[in-house]
């Protein structure tokens, strides 16, 4: 089964939606005009119910279909990036300093127009849960309406969520059981010491050292304190220190990212970070300060709803266009808390070649559109088929 053509027959409705979403980019939780855009289609569509400001600025919307049943949740994130666009495009973002450059625009686009098909055809039991996130990007707008009591509120009982991937083949998925992402935490370290005249480095407690010092200690967590068959991605980022030639400074600022799944290595480099930071600090005779964030957890997706995804995915692009175990990746995505409180799977869906993710010359392929929405329409038809 292709793309349904109902929702072949509205796809340049779609492709105006997903460019003025992205001609609007908003950040975080200030997602106002980009929510109130979704509510003012989602009332057009006729849907059931409308719930606003969950999670501060997300959207539940409620589609009830012929007869009893459970509910399922579908969800797209509408948050954008702090960047500047380069694409020259027609539909370029309006905004300096903001840019859709992660395709959420068209995540949200793709569960709109899932949402018209549903709402006009309701072929399907039970009721399904539109949920339309801000703060994706930065912020942990999924925990935030996991906290608000998204799922017991709705009576929410599994959860799909996909990513557009740019440089896999246009409308096919991948996904995998189990992690498919990583839990992602931040570090900052702060280094203080005593600066001086650089020609006379003897007088003071210099920081530039031990802060060299304690990146390259830093690096040996990987390489010397955990398994080789255990993922982990622990990048120093940032080194802030010095204003001129001549002079030692008082401080110095290191800071990166730790990428892992299990939880096990998550504590590991906690703790020898800060066994690091304090030995560096005696060592050098400074003083050190370890700031350490946890933030989203790994998104881990149940086998069997992933086997079910996998089948719906293959009624859409075909077997041959489907990979159903592609492995892990150490990028991290805050769907991760609603996959820890309900059942579900993530996927990736291609839109062919192209710019990435993050970069100031992406731009979703809106080609690729009517395939996830009719991918999300169907995931609903197949989970609560109508009964005869």
């Amino acid at each position: 089964m292709p793309v349904l053509n109902r929702i072949a027959d509205f796809s340049d409705e779609m492709t105006a939606w997903r460019r003025y979403l992205h001609q609007h980019p908003e950040l975080g939780f200030e997602c106002h005009q980009t929510a109130a855009f979704v509510t003012e289609r989602l009332r057009e569509f006729g849907v059931d119910e409308i719930h606003e400001g969950i999670g501060r600025t997300g959207i539940v919307a409620i589609i009830r279909g012929a007869g009893e049943g459970p509910t399922i949740g579908l969800r797209a994130d509408m948050d954008a990036l702090p960047m500047d666009e380069v694409t020259g495009l027609a539909w370029a973002s309006a905004t300096p300093g903001r840019m859709h450059a992660c395709g959420h625009d068209g995540h949200t686009t793709m569960l709109l127009g899932a949402a018209k098909y549903l709402a006009e055809t309701r072929n399907f039991a039970g009721s399904v849960a539109l949920i339309f996130q801000p703060a994706e990007e930065a912020g942990g707008g999924g925990d935030a309406m996991v906290q608000d009591g998204m799922m017991d509120r709705f009576g929410i009982t599994r959860v799909f969520a996909m990513h557009n991937n740019p440089g896999q083949t246009l409308g096919s998925f991948q996904t995998t059981p189990g992690p498919i992402m990583a839990a992602v935490d931040t570090f900052e370290i702060h280094v203080k010491g005593q600066g001086g005249h650089g020609a006379l480095p003897h007088l003071t407690v210099d920081p530039i050292v031990a802060a060299v010092a304690v990146v390259n200690a830093i690096q040996t967590i990987s390489s010397r304190n955990h398994h080789a068959t255990d993922d982990l991605a622990l990048s120093v980022t940032q080194i802030h220190t010095g204003s001129a030639d001549n002079i030692v400074p008082d401080t110095a600022y290191i800071c990166g990212t730790v990428r892992t799944f299990a939880p096990h290595v998550r504590d590991m480099v906690r703790r020898r970070m800060t066994q690091i930071c304090r030995g560096q600090a005696a060592a050098y005779d400074v003083e050190v300060r370890l700031d350490y964030q946890h933030g989203y957890p790994a998104t881990v997706n149940d086998p069997e709803q992933t086997a079910f995804a996998v089948e719906v995915a293959a009624e859409i692009a075909g077997e041959a266009q489907v990979v159903p175990d592609g492995g892990r990746e150490m990028g991290a995505e805050d769907f991760s808390y609603m996959l820890n409180a309900r059942p579900g799977c993530y996927l990736f869906l291609g839109q062919g070649d192209g710019p990435g993710v993050h970069n100031p010359a992406y731009d979703f392929n809106d080609a690729v559109a009517p395939v996830g929405a009719s991918f999300f329409a169907r995931l609903v038809e197949r989970a609560q088929p109508a009964r005869p």
